[in-house]
């Protein structure tokens, strides 16, 4: 039986890859989609994960949900590695649903209509799932697992010296899911980062004339052109598709209970991920984190994986 999901991300070129796997998954059921500023704007994160849906055209069409832009966002995006548009500058065209729905509402809503047996897969900030615990007190209890892409155990960052970008963005919201009472695993960019591709990756896309091979071959190379340019790297890194797969294959993750809490003020500090690893823990341990991966078992799984996904459009 598929594993039921929804999937909560700020669509960017590895976000785009993550649907693309989650759609093709035989072992997946994606219920809901929801949007979440990150990567690029509010505004650009609904528009954005509008056109990937029209492009995949899942066999199922999932329920969409969108956000509404907070009050305090940081004036950080990700538009250097994901172009101006987060999807490589494609500028992809897309219609606009008349009626939206708030994605706290969809989240809710989704985990309510089978209560125990929802997964949710947060690939981005973690604001939209924060919004979601307030709007229905009840939903820890109904929720079946949280899967969440971000933070470090090294305490090594990606956006600042301490702080890995998802976490940075809204550690308000962070802080208040790690604190939630539900069952949680971290798939943190201590593993993220483990699993590169190289330039050949582009051949591994599906064909051109699928839908899936259509997108992702006018968005990827962007990624490679603004790793080298920016980061100085020959290769990518597809976290958010990687944490779709341990949702998919968790057999190919080593994790471990952790007490871990993200730090929300500080000059230096604010977004870093904090775990009290002393031998005598004085906090209560809050999730599970994944310490070790797979990797190449995981890169080959993502393209298999996308590969099925050329199959079906």
């Amino acid at each position: 039986m598929a594993r039921k999901v929804v999937i909560d991300c700020d669509p960017g070129i590895d976000d785009a890859v993550a649907l693309a796997l989650a759609f093709a998954s035989p072992r997946l059921d994606v219920v809901a989609v929801t949007a979440t500023a990150g990567n690029v704007s509010a505004d650009e994160a609904n528009r954005n994960l509008e056109a990937i849906v029209q492009l995949l055209d899942p066999p199922r069409r999932p329920r969409v949900g969108n956000i509404t832009p907070g009050d305090q966002a940081p004036a950080i995006d990700r538009r250097a590695i994901h172009g101006p548009d987060g999807l490589g500058g494609a500028n992809f065209p897309v219609s606009q649903r008349h009626h939206q729905h708030p994605a706290e509402k969809v989240i809710c809503d989704a985990v309510q209509a089978a209560p125990g047996q929802v997964t949710i897969i947060c690939l981005g900030p973690l604001t939209n799932l924060a919004r979601a615990l307030q709007y229905d007190p009840e939903l820890p209890s109904q929720v079946g697992q949280i899967i969440m892409t971000g933070g470090s155990v090294l305490g090594i960052g990606n956006v600042t010296a301490a702080a890995e970008f998802n976490m940075f963005f809204d550690p308000t919201a962070a802080k208040q899911v790690f604190a939630s009472p539900t069952t949680k695993t971290l798939i943190p960019l201590d593993v993220t980062s483990q699993i590169v591709f190289s330039l050949d990756f582009l051949e591994e896309l599906p064909a051109e004339s699928s839908r899936a091979g259509s997108m992702l071959r006018k968005i990827v190379p962007y990624a490679f052109r603004a790793y080298r340019q920016e980061l100085g790297l020959e290769g990518i890194h597809l976290g958010d598709a990687v944490s779709l797969i341990s949702a998919i294959h968790p057999e190919l993750f080593e994790t471990q209970e952790m007490a871990g809490d993200v730090e929300t003020r500080g000059e230096l500090t604010t977004g870093a991920t904090i775990f009290d690893r002393r031998p005598m823990v004085g906090w209560r341990t809050t999730l599970e984190v994944a310490t070790d991966v797979d990797a190449g078992a995981v890169r080959d799984c993502i393209i298999r994986g996308l590969r099925d996904a050329g199959q079906w459009g």
